[in-house]
């Protein structure tokens, strides 16, 4: 099922889009689409609506961020999506990464620890339309083995290393994109699966926010 239409982008998505074509980091139309249809300004604070279609992250509360635009599409081409992939995401924060993923596959199940920001991201999916997200609250670290196996997964926080858990919920030829290093700069790695068998790949440097949990960092 396709989620409904979305309003027309407003000139600085506009532009932002362009700047996103231009970069050359980010080749997959089928990403570029979804980030043109997905309003980044529904899923920012108010106060910080005039900076929704600059490229770059923006604070959401609860010292957590929104991730900037492209390194959404980077994380998002890197996963190879297919629309009947099974994806799952660990760190829902505003919700935008999710209706990204949901323009390019049928199902999503999204992960976030804090209850507030869960509750924010689960109304506004539903407000914009973005039927069959399904976001759960608790500790995204250890996945979500209700929805397992998945073909893809993408975690939006920086970890010390991959989560096991989440490599174990991985399907056999699946996907995983996520940061991983030190608190606050990290590597981004791609973890194909194949039978028993993981391969990394290195990405390049990013720097998000610390993912907390069991199989991750402790709580500060």
């Amino acid at each position: 099922m396709a989620p409904p239409p979305r309003p027309p982008a407003s000139q600085l998505q506009r532009l932002l889009m362009d700047g996103l074509r231009s970069s050359g980091q980010v080749t997959d139309p089928a990403v570029l689409d979804a980030l043109a249809a997905v309003p980044r300004a529904e899923f920012v604070p108010a106060e910080r609506r005039g900076q929704a279609y600059d490229d770059t992250a923006l604070p959401i509360g609860h010292d957590q961020t929104i991730s900037q635009p492209l390194v959404v599409a980077v994380m998002t081409q890197a996963l190879e999506l297919r629309p009947d992939d099974r994806v799952l995401e660990v760190g829902t924060g505003s919700g935008y990464q999710a209706a990204v993923l949901r323009e390019l596959v049928d199902q999503v199940d999204t992960v976030e620890r804090i209850p507030a920001l869960a509750a924010e991201a689960a109304e506004r999916l539903d407000r914009l339309g973005f039927d069959h997200v399904s976001v759960h609250t608790g500790d995204g670290t250890l996945g979500w083995p209700d929805g397992a196996p998945y073909d893809a997964v993408v975690v939006t926080a920086g970890g010390p290393k991959v989560p096991a858990p989440l490599l174990a919920q991985l399907a056999d030829g699946g996907r995983l994109v996520a940061p991983v290093g030190p608190r606050h700069a990290q590597e981004l790695v791609r973890v194909r699966r194949t039978g028993d068998q993981t391969e990394c790949e290195d990405l390049g440097p990013v720097a998000f926010v610390p993912l907390v949990g069991e199989a991750g960092w402790p709580a500060a």
